[in-house]
């Protein structure tokens, strides 16, 4: 069974992801093997590793990945050397034989070319479900994800599902061969501010300031509170003071609080005389208090289990038990008075033998904070021990919640 934290995605998502042999890295993903002989929808079945140093590139089965995240891929294979590439006659390439290949309807009439193509999971199975045609896809496979998708959002729809893709032919490979519908051509027929943000964050600050410029103050302002930091005090040190007090009383006060705190304090003291007087004192009350207690952060959405539950009870039901938490990638080991005993990580856990317990995975040398500690120390652990999460407990180890790194990885304590 694969732990997966995404049900659908693109292939160009998937492609460089790195993958890993248990605990160790050995390539990136290449590309994906499918084969249609599953029914309308075809079924990935192998996964293609390239490797570097000039090894030769591994064919790993689908049924011995364990873990797909948002970054890495990993197999419980562990000697490699037996899954060296050696594909059969009707292995489809999904990459390499699919992208870039005309889309002809059941006339012969060019619709497109295939940019990129949608993967969905489901009952612990990969498919491809469809064909996309819309050429701002292919902005994807130059890493700018966000602005492709951004982009293909205000267009016609392009995609078409798999299920009116003609088998495909025999003579298919990197050079020859076509994508073929059963339909006619004629049959296929305001901005937010956090996705206008997320563009905003990959573009470079020439690209950056000309697009945010062009903004009316309103859209400009909600932008503004949803970019991260950086990219908040770049915005507002490249814009004019009096502009950017224009945005500033778009806000609430502790929006523009906010704001503010992102940048160096004498900027800050500047722009908030410009601030309107209604708004003024209470945007000063707020930046003047103290760093935020953790506990604001804190999230009770985690995964608790006793020292004795074995490996398998969690792996084969991870989709219901990883459900609406917050935090999916440890589980946290606590006893019956809600002591915090140990954490494992997602990865320890899925090389860990079936029967085996938790306490014997589990990491018991714990770093926690505690409920007096502040953003500040929360982010100062963040910045030191690289945890995707950092569990908060009194002194006598009860579990109070845990912190998130993805909650408070934009916000950043005053600078000074």
């Amino acid at each position: 069974m694969v732990a997966i934290l995404e049900q659908e995605f693109y292939l160009s998502e998937l492609i460089g992801r790195r993958v890993y042999l248990t605990s160790t890295r050995i390539g990136k993903l290449k590309d994906l093997v499918i084969q249609e002989h599953t029914g309308k929808v075809p079924e990935v079945t192998h996964l293609v590793v390239h490797r570097p140093y000039g090894e030769p590139p591994l064919l790993l089965p689908w049924e011995r990945i364990s873990l797909i995240s948002n970054t890495e891929i990993v197999s419980d294979i562990a000697d490699a050397e037996e899954y060296k590439l050696d594909p059969e006659a009707s292995y489809i390439f999904l990459k390499d034989y699919i992208l870039d290949k005309k889309i002809l309807d059941m006339e012969d009439h060019e619709v497109e070319v295939v940019y990129d193509v949608k993967l969905i999971y489901q009952n612990d199975r990969l498919y491809a479900s469809e064909v996309d045609f819309n050429r701002f896809r292919i902005l994807r496979r130059m890493g700018m994800t966000k602005l492709a998708d951004f982009l293909a959002r205000y267009t016609e729809d392009s995609s078409i599902s798999w299920v009116y893709v003609q088998s495909l032919p025999e003579t298919i490979d990197s050079f020859k061969g076509n994508v073929k519908l059963n339909i006619l051509k004629e049959n296929i027929s305001d901005i937010h501010p956090v996705d206008l943000a997320d563009i905003l964050e990959e573009l470079d600050r020439n690209q950056r300031m000309a697009v945010f410029n062009a903004l009316d103050p309103e859209l400009a302002s909600d932008t503004l509170e949803e970019v991260e930091p950086r990219i908040q005090r770049e915005l507002i040190g490249s814009m004019q003071k009096d502009k950017a007090a224009e945005l500033l009383n778009e806000m609430s006060p502790a929006k523009a609080a906010d704001i503010l705190s992102a940048l160096p304090s004498s900027d800050a003291d500047e722009l908030i005389e410009l601030v309107d007087q209604e708004s003024k004192a209470k945007v000063q009350q707020i930046i003047e208090q103290d760093d935020e207690n953790i506990m604001l952060y804190v999230t009770q959405s985690i995964i608790r289990r006793p020292s004795g539950t074995r490996v398998k009870e969690i792996i084969n039901h991870y989709h219901d038990i990883a459900a609406n938490m917050d935090v999916i990638m440890y589980v946290y080991v606590v006893d019956d008075a809600g002591i915090l005993q140990g954490v494992v990580d997602l990865r320890d856990l899925l090389n860990a033998e079936p029967e085996q317990q938790l306490f014997d995975i589990m990491t018991d040398n714990l770093i926690t904070l505690g409920p007096d500690d502040t953003l500040h120390d929360a982010v100062e652990f963040f910045s030191r021990y690289s945890f995707r999460a950092i569990p908060v407990t009194e002194e006598n180890e009860q579990l109070l919640g845990v912190v998130s790194f993805h909650h408070i990885k934009g916000i950043k304590p005053r600078l000074d």
